[in-house]
């Protein structure tokens, strides 16, 4: 029988918390131990974790930083706990998300549960039609720059579990190991690529952004998924001055607006006159902008509507690019459709809700690609294009489930 610890945190908590970082996968941190190395002595591990937690003992060991290329330009730092630190941190969220997210505002969308990107979207394309300007807001270097006392601040409004308050305080704590394996402490910001970050994250906007909005602005609606943030306003003049208070706003709480990314934007449509520096905006992968629209009555207008924006476009056709996918005459048709109809997939799922004609390019870009793979595979299709379309085409109306983008009916076709 266990002695009587400090703090009672269930074994099975921490077993839960073990399965769903195991679904997640994920790298190894500064101890380059792998989940699978760390599975070797799993039941003696998370034995020994809980033990920890439990007494007070335990303590994070640095995060290891991996800098990755931002889409904009720019590198984005990640900082990489451990797997056993990715365990602890999920024990934790387990119990602290459903304290807090129940206090959060309802156009708060990102990383909650029940709620997605692509929600998000559809609300801040409704209230496009409603409202002419959007205020498109870019922090910067947010989740580096968050203020651990403002913090600590917040989680201790919404949680007095003793053990939830000591482990994330540590983790905010926790120094991080550049790639030169120097070791470098940390009084600001919660690491991108923690555990119980994304909640931290939101819980801080909750307070500097959307309780100050309802408080401050109740006409004025917004979405937010994470530091992605829009506004929407009646007139230049109310976008104006809400920008202005925002950036005093944001620098009285420790971050800082980006001076070139964050813009005011004109919704342009057919019955809004006059023109805007800026009538254009990305949202979560989305490009917002005037765009040929069909009513129910076959007339053709402009509307300020979400589609796949270029970027994320160009993104997943140079993910297309890396597969290789001409070099693998080794495999069939089949073994294709197994290895990257999955990530097609999940790629058109997201995209197609709105203004799916956008994702053609992509996806014709794709069958290019396939048509490329069947010359090189098959004698006879060999230095004839054409003829590899045709092929294609006929295998898509005969097994059009073999990719998703041909059970939308978008087949093989010269070009």
């Amino acid at each position: 029988m266990d002695e009587a610890k400090p703090f009672d945190i269930p074994k099975r908590l921490v077993w839960d918390a073990y399965r769903h970082v195991r679904s997640r996968k994920g790298g190894a941190g500064v101890d380059e131990v792998a989940l699978e190395e760390y599975e070797r002595n799993l039941k003696g591990n998370l034995y020994k974790l809980w033990n920890r937690m439990s007494s007070g003992s335990y303590f994070p060991v640095p995060v290891r930083l991996v800098e990755i290329p931002k889409k904009r330009g720019g590198i984005r730092p990640l900082g990489i706990p451990t797997v056993e630190d990715r365990i602890a941190q999920t024990v934790v969220k387990m119990v602290f998300e459903p304290e807090v997210d129940l206090h959060f505002h309802r156009d708060s969308y990102g990383y909650r549960p029940k709620k997605s990107a692509i929600e998000a979207v559809g609300v801040a394309r409704q209230r496009c039609w409603r409202y002419d300007w959007v205020l498109d807001l870019d922090v910067k270097a947010f989740f580096d720059s968050i203020d651990h006392v403002l913090l600590m601040r917040a989680v201790r409004r919404h949680t007095r579990c003793r053990w939830v308050l000591l482990y994330v305080e540590r983790w905010l704590k926790a120094p991080q190991q550049n790639p030169d394996g120097t070791c470098v402490s940390r009084d600001r910001g919660t690491p991108q690529g923690g555990v119980v970050s994304p909640l931290l994250a939101n819980l801080f906007l909750h307070y500097v952004f959307d309780a100050w909005m309802v408080k401050h602005h109740p006409d004025i609606p917004f979405e937010r998924f994470a530091d992605d943030l829009l506004a929407h306003c009646k007139s230049i003049n109310q976008a104006r001055e809400l920008l202005a208070e925002l950036r005093d706003r944001f620098v009285e709480c420790g971050l800082e607006l980006h001076p070139t990314k964050t813009w005011i934007v004109y919704c342009k449509d057919d019955d809004r006159r006059g023109s805007w520096e800026h009538e254009t905006f990305d949202f979560l992968g989305y490009q917002f902008r005037p765009r040929r629209a069909k009513n129910r009555f076959g007339k053709y207008f402009v509307s300020f509507l979400p589609a796949v924006s270029p970027r994320a476009a160009k993104a997943f056709r140079d993910v297309i690019r890396s597969w290789h996918l001409h070099l693998r005459s080794d495999k069939c048709l089949d073994d294709l459709s197994r290895m990257f109809n999955p990530i097609l997939r999940g790629w058109l799922n997201y995209f197609r809700h709105y203004y799916k004609s956008a994702t053609y390019l992509t996806l014709r870009m794709f069958d290019r690609v396939l048509m490329r793979w069947a010359m090189r595979k098959y004698k006879r299709l060999r230095r004839h294009r054409r003829r590899a379309i045709h092929w294609l085409g006929q295998i898509a109306k005969r097994d059009p489930k073999l990719f998703a983008h041909w059970t939308m009916g978008l087949r093989p076709a010269a070009g």
